[in-house]
């Protein structure tokens, strides 16, 4: 009998279907000559990144050079708002994260302040928004979702995520839920390992799941898969490459047990360690397309021409060799360009009114205080701000200032600030709170926390200085996990400018 032979369609069209499903990152606030002739050549959308971003008009300017180059280019970012921004990556978030937003639960509120993130966006000429989170943060202790999250209840994060979706959209921006299929229970940064998620499949269902299953109700018309190991699912590969996960359980009915999306998947940062320091991203690459992911992110941290090249390489060779089948290939190239073709249609930002304040009206809505045993009068005179910094989410990024020393040295000149890490608390607690004492110089104390909960060396100072101190402030920017401290304690949900900018004005009384 003879050997099986595939039909292998035209190179040309092979190469133009691998580079359609790749979402490349780049290097300067200008589109560089290889990116604008692969766009020529079939590449069919781009990530953009903090780096690639000055201002507004510059943004514009940019994708509208890539829109030249060709008309439905899908110009993707990963803006959640809050502590996750690429807009305001040198400045804070003019819009609180999903924490605050769950906080208030008032999906109303989440749905218009995603309208007007959706509409800036769109202005800027950004069409998809790998956004927003829909992880259900039921692990305190997780390093990467946090804040990031709506909350723990599986219903708040759904009624959230779905109007995030209807917002954003709205706008005629698309929607990339996140972290197929969950990232809220685990420990481990995906950044930096591969978590493993050790819940059944019916604890999947009730808490995981429920707010995909409203994101895709909303119409999310993209869905990110995550880096994570369900043994519930498969106990060999991560969701992103698991045909278990991506096409048994996303795309199959809901007779077949699965959600029935029909939109496109869209890989994490296939250069995170969870997948490249295993499989390596030209084979995790291929892994993702054959298990049913459609487009594949990577240009987080490799960002160059040689990346999209071995990638477009290794897909077609994988065609070839019969280890990727042509049709799977160009089924996810059709889906990109499907999208592509909603958004150009969409009217981006079309009839959508601005809001320019929404952002800050939620994050003062977000904030909750309470009041400690002894009574606290707002600040009239320059403070000192200690804020214990913990090692920067690699998600969030270190370049995005936070706290709240910035509004309360506009509100409260000569106000001084000073940052204490954990390294500086290996020499002991007692010496950081006496340098911390002595910085102060008598000034009230305003002591500025990010996840105490998760922090020995944090809780330890806090605990020292409250001490010396009792008449301290303190405002916590991560989740607030652990009981409430100090004179007045403020709770932001977030730890974006305008959680800071709501603070200072409870500190101050100035509203």
């Amino acid at each position: 009998m003879p050997p099986l032979v595939r039909p292998v369609r035209p190179t040309d069209t092979l190469t133009r279907d691998a580079l359609a499903v790749l979402q490349p990152g780049f290097t300067g606030t200008t589109a560089p000559d290889w990116l604008l002739r692969r766009l020529d050549e079939g590449l069919a959308s781009v990530g953009l990144f903090g780096r690639n971003v000055e201002d507004p008009d510059q943004l514009a300017a940019l994708t509208g050079r890539l829109r030249r180059e060709r008309e439905d280019v899908l110009v993707a970012v990963d803006e959640e708002g809050g502590d996750v921004t690429r807009l305001e990556v040198r400045g804070g978030s003019s819009f609180p994260g999903n924490h605050a937003l769950g906080a208030v639960d008032d999906p109303a509120l989440t749905r218009a302040v995603a309208r007007e993130l959706g509409r800036r966006l769109a202005e800027c000429g950004i069409t998809l928004n790998w956004a927003p989170s829909a992880d259900v943060n039921s692990n305190p202790d997780n390093p990467v979702i946090g804040v990031r999250s709506f909350g723990a209840d599986p219903q708040l994060v759904a009624r959230h995520t779905a109007a995030y979706v209807e917002g954003l959209q709205s706008a005629g921006v698309a929607a990339c839920t996140k972290h197929f299929p969950g990232h809220g229970d685990t420990a481990v940064d995906s950044h930096l390992d591969l978590p493993r998620i050790a819940a059944d499949l019916p604890t999947l269902r009730e808490r995981e799941l429920v707010p995909f299953h409203a994101a895709i109700a909303a119409g999310t018309r993209a869905v990110m898969s995550a880096h994570i190991l369900l043994p519930a699912l498969d106990g060999e590969r991560p969701a992103t490459l698991s045909p278990a996960a991506l096409h048994g359980l996303l795309r199959a009915p809901a007779a077949e047990g699965g959600l029935g999306f029909d939109g496109l998947i869209v890989t994490d940062g296939m250069e995170m360690q969870a997948i490249s320091a295993t499989y390596g991203i030209e084979r995790g690459s291929v892994l993702a397309l054959a298990a049913g992911a459609d487009a594949i992110c990577v240009g987080g941290g490799l960002a160059d021409e040689d990346t999209v090249l071995r990638l477009r390489d290794a897909l077609v060779a994988a065609v070839r060799d019969g280890e990727l089948p042509a049709e799977r290939l160009a089924d996810a190239a059709a889906r990109v360009r499907a999208l592509a073709r909603w958004t150009r249609d969409a009217g981006a930002g079309e009839g959508a009114a601005p809001a320019p304040g929404i952002g800050l009206t939620a994050a003062r809505r977000a904030l909750r205080r309470t009041a400690g045993g002894r009574p606290y009068a707002p600040l009239t005179a320059a403070a000192y701000v200690a804020a214990f910094t913990p090692l920067a989410n690699i998600a969030v990024g270190d370049e995005t200032p936070w706290g709240v020393a910035a509004e309360l040295a506009r509100l409260l000149p000569g106000t001084g600030t000073g940052t204490y890490t954990a390294d500086a608390a290996a020499a002991g607690t007692p010496a950081l709170v006496e340098g911390l004492l002595t910085a102060a110089a008598g000034r009230r104390i305003v002591a500025v926390v990010r996840d105490v909960h998760r922090h020995p060396w944090m809780a330890d100072a806090l605990a020292a200085l409250l001490a010396a101190r009792p008449d301290s402030a303190v405002v916590e920017m991560g989740v607030p996990q652990a009981p409430p401290r100090g004179a007045l304690h403020l709770a932001t949900h977030g730890a974006a400018r305008v959680c800071g900018q709501a603070a200072a004005e409870v500190l101050t009384g100035h509203r």
